[in-house]
């Protein structure tokens, strides 16, 4: 089969033929050693498209399939899975051979010769190669008589050249550096080809302009640039290794092609100098075109006839133009005809060039053998993300110092609530405005007569239960001392001021207390009365209406207030947008380093990894740039409100307003810390009552058992004397006689002389059998709030000694609460509470949202 054609005056290359390859066994091996047996059995279904890619590669190509695109989608795809296949699997001559793996290539040239390699490099230099046969076929066999047909070739030889181009820039000289190869794998041979397709893609654009009647100086440029484009294909075919490549008919064919658009363009710029009667040029520029096809005409042997035609009609049409024009100079124009040598070159207008094939050969999205990967690329992955993560580090602190510094920037301008301030709209500042809320939700300055009068209530409640108490031991005294002068010496139970002096005691320390409590009570009010003035800004509601007021100056010398406001507001709009792009610029980086996943890339890059990462780190670029023109926009711009802030201040007189103001924000201040101060005081002193209120309500249940057991007591002895009296003691023979001493008599007696010498002696049945169940306090002394009761079995009783007990409180512990935090010394003697003890309740107010004031404690002894 010849290495080349001539069909319709243009050229089409053969593909190259290839010898089977076993992929399959290969690769499977490698993965299983390599990776393990589970991975060699995951990838089969990998391994099996590889393999069937490569049985179909071997397969004689269809003639006709070129056409349809069958063939080229099969190379297309075969070269992505080299791509995938080369940095997993070491097939080339510099990494450990996958074993038992060679290709074998021959020349598409002279058939006769090949190649083989244990190399993927020259697998894929074949496989590019053919792809650019295969363009070339189709190009070739499109119908350039209508404009599709003419568009489908001129691309098709387009994408030839850019296939040749990638052969000659990327597979060519590492697919030499492995190894032995045929030529037509040669840089030269790639470089040549790109060439032809160029000039045959160009030549397609010159049958269009002709076709669309273009003007004689246009088709003149495009016709010259085909002719340049074979003249460059005919040096290379001139030149070693490929002038012993090439039949002849090749290399006359291209020269033939040179001479013809050569002539052409002359023929078509001497068209152009005839309508313009530059006519001495337009003979030379005919001369010259006559010329260049008589000289190629000579050597040219074995080419296609339809050329040898095309080139004699141009050649008979410019000889006819040149007789015109030379009979015209004589009888008209008689004109010097300048020398070929003094004439300008030809403008030329190239139209074409390679189809970039980057995309096109891209395997990133491919997913064959997307679980095997090598230490080796995850290595250079982590590299470059740490690239990325330095640049994405980099601009986010950029941008983060640029908001930084236009925050500090308006704050030592005070902007913009100076411009707030005019229009109204006050600011404080937030820790300040959130104090003050919080006051104001707490009641505020007028909310504290209500609390004081909290105080005053809780005051009296304990007075009165307090006086309750005192009554209810008064008037047993009372009953105690008229019954002992009733009854004289009969009367012989202990007196109640002897069993009552300890409850006594707490009573006039509880006294004493609430004295003090009054006093600091006083204090408090007194407080809030010469505070009040200093308190009352807290009132404002909102807070803001309490700030002194930016107002316009009374007398305007020019009236450029509203300008200078204006030109200010406009700058801080510019400012804000400024600050809105930033943050915007902020996100796109965080979204670009999220999406930027180069793995894919990385495991189908088959050039320098250095080369992909530059290119990859590339796209960032773009929003560095956006960033920094972000930053110098916003430098000047501060300058430039720095400027007219000057102007604004100085108009407005802002110092003595931020005078006002800051002498606003203290007072403020102040007045919050005064009203905590107050408001702790009043929670310490409502805590501190309802704490005491306990106190006494357990002294009051204490006192009420002890006046319940002496009625009971009281009875019995009344009955005992009223028998004693009455001489109703019988003898034990059941007559009358003397009166002996009844037991309650002797109960009494051994109560008396036990008071007087306390022995441990367990009490008469007595007493127990005639103690009536506990009692409720009555009415008249019961507390205004619930309070807890003893159980049966902790009812007081009377001790051998004739002392009153309680199970709850022993004789040597005092009664009493703690005190409140703060507090110097108690109201009363306060212990720890016992086991079993009700907890005393909590204030029902609402507690401080303030933390403790270390002003001193109003509730101290003084």
């Amino acid at each position: 089969m010849s290495s080349a054609t001539a069909v319709n005056v243009m050229l089409a290359v053969q593909e190259k033929k290839t010898a089977a390859a076993d992929l399959y066994r290969s690769l499977r091996q490698y993965i299983a050693v390599t990776y393990g047996e589970r991975e060699a059995q995951a990838a089969e279904d990998d391994l099996d498209v590889v393999r069937q890619l490569r049985l179909d590669l071997e397969k004689p190509p269809d003639a006709a399939a070129a056409s349809t695109g069958p063939r080229r989608d099969l190379l297309l795809s075969y070269y992505r899975a080299l791509s995938l296949i080369e940095p997993r699997f070491p097939i080339s001559p510099d990494r450990a051979h996958v074993h038992s793996l060679t290709f074998t290539w021959f020349d598409a040239f002279k058939p006769s010769k090949k190649a083989s390699q244990q190399s993927i490099y020259l697998e894929k230099a074949a496989v590019l190669f053919n792809l650019g046969a295969v363009y070339s076929q189709i190009a070739l066999s499109a119908d350039r008589a209508d404009a599709a047909g003419l568009r489908q070739a001129c691309n098709a030889f387009q994408s030839a050249a850019g296939a040749f181009a990638y052969l000659k820039d990327n597979a060519a000289a590492r697919a030499t550096a492995a190894g032995a190869t045929t030529v037509d794998l040669s840089v030269e041979c790639a470089g040549m080809l790109e060439k032809l397709m160029l000039a045959q893609a160009q030549e397609c654009f010159f049958e269009k302009v002709i076709g669309d009647a273009k003007p004689p100086v246009i088709c003149s440029k495009v016709a010259r640039q085909v002719g340049l484009f074979y003249e460059e294909t005919y040096a290379a075919l001139s030149a070693p290794p490929l002038n012993q490549l090439f039949d002849r008919t090749w290399i006359s064919h291209v020269q033939l092609k040179a001479a013809q658009y050569y002539a052409e363009a002359c023929y078509r710029y001497s068209m152009d100098l005839h309508e313009r009667e530059e006519i001495a040029e337009e003979i030379t520029r005919l001369k010259i075109g006559i010329s260049a096809i008589a000289d190629a005409k000579k050597s040219a042997r074995g080419v296609a006839q339809p050329l040898l035609d095309a080139v004699n009609k141009l050649e008979t049409d410019m000889n006819r133009n040149l007789e015109r024009a030379t009979k015209e100079n004589n009888r008209v124009y008689l004109m010097r005809v300048p020398e070929a040598s003094s004439l300008a070159a030809l403008s030329a207008a190239p139209l074409v060039r390679p189809t970039p094939m980057a995309d096109v050969l891209d395997a990133s999205k491919e997913r064959l053998f997307s679980r095997l990967v090598p230490d080796s690329s995850t290595r250079a992955l982590s590299k470059y993300t740490d690239m990325v993560d330095n640049i994405i580090r980099t601009q986010a602190e950029k941008l983060q110092q640029g908001s930084e510094i236009t925050r500090v920037k308006l704050k030592e301008m005070d902007l913009p609530d100076s411009i707030l301030a005019l229009e109204g709209n006050f600011n404080l500042p937030s820790d300040l405005k959130e104090d003050a809320e919080a006051v104001q939700i707490s009641g505020g300055p007028s909310g504290l007569e209500a609390e004081l009068q909290q105080l005053r209530d809780l005051r009296r409640v304990n007075q009165e239960l307090l006086v309750q108490t005192e009554e209810l031991l008064q008037k047993e005294a009372t009953e105690d001392a008229q019954f002992r002068t009733q009854f004289g010496t009969r009367w012989t139970r202990p007196q109640s001021s002897t069993l009552t002096k300890n409850l006594q005691d707490r009573l006039n320390k509880f006294a004493a207390n609430l004295k003090q409590a009054a006093d600091s009570d006083a204090r408090i009010e007194r407080t809030v009365r010469d505070n009040f003035d200093l308190m009352a800004i807290l009132d404002h509601r909102p807070i803001e209406s309490a700030l002194p007021s930016l107002a316009r100056p009374i007398m305007s010398l020019d009236g450029n207030e509203d300008a200078i406001v204006g030109a200010l507001k406009l700058s801080l709009r510019q400012l804000e947008n400024l600050s809105a792009q930033r943050a915007g610029l902020e996100d796109m980086l965080k979204e670009m380093k999220r999406k930027d996943d180069i793995l894919p890339k990385l495991m189908a890059n088959t050039g320098s990894q250095e080369d992909l990462f530059r290119k990859e780190i590339s796209k960032y670029d773009q929003i560095c740039e956006e960033i920094a023109q972000n930053i110098e926009a916003q430098e000047q711009l501060l300058l430039q409100i720095q400027a007219q802030n000057d102007e604004f201040s100085a108009v407005f007189n802002l110092e003595d307003y931020k005078v006002a103001r800051e002498r606003c924000y203290k007072q403020i201040s102040a007045a919050i810390a005064k009203y905590r101060e107050i408001k702790e005081n009043i929670n310490e002193g409502l805590k501190f009552y309802v704490t005491l209120q306990d106190a006494i309500a357990n002294i009051k249940q204490q006192c009420s058992d002890f006046v319940m057991t002496r009625n009971i007591q009281c009875r019995d002895m009344i009955e005992d004397v009223q028998r004693q009296l009455a001489g109703l003691n019988f003898k034990g023979d059941g007559k009358m006689g003397y009166n002996y001493p009844s037991a309650e008599q002797s109960n009494l007696q051994r109560i008396a002389s036990q008071q007087a010498e306390p022995q441990s002696v367990p009490p008469h049945p007595a007493m127990t059998h005639h103690r009536p169940p506990r009692e409720q306090p009555r009415p008249g002394y019961s507390h205004p709030y619930p309070l807890p009761y003893a159980t049966p079995q902790q009812a007081p009783y009377y001790s051998p000694s004739g002392q009153f007990q309680h199970p709850q409180l022993q004789s040597n512990q005092e009664y009493g609460q703690p005190a409140y935090p703060g507090w110097r010394g108690p109201y009363y003697n306060a212990h720890q509470q016992q086991p079993g003890s009700h907890p005393p309740p909590q204030p029902y107010t609402i507690p401080s949202p303030y933390p403790p004031s270390h002003q001193g404690n109003y509730y101290r002894p003084q």
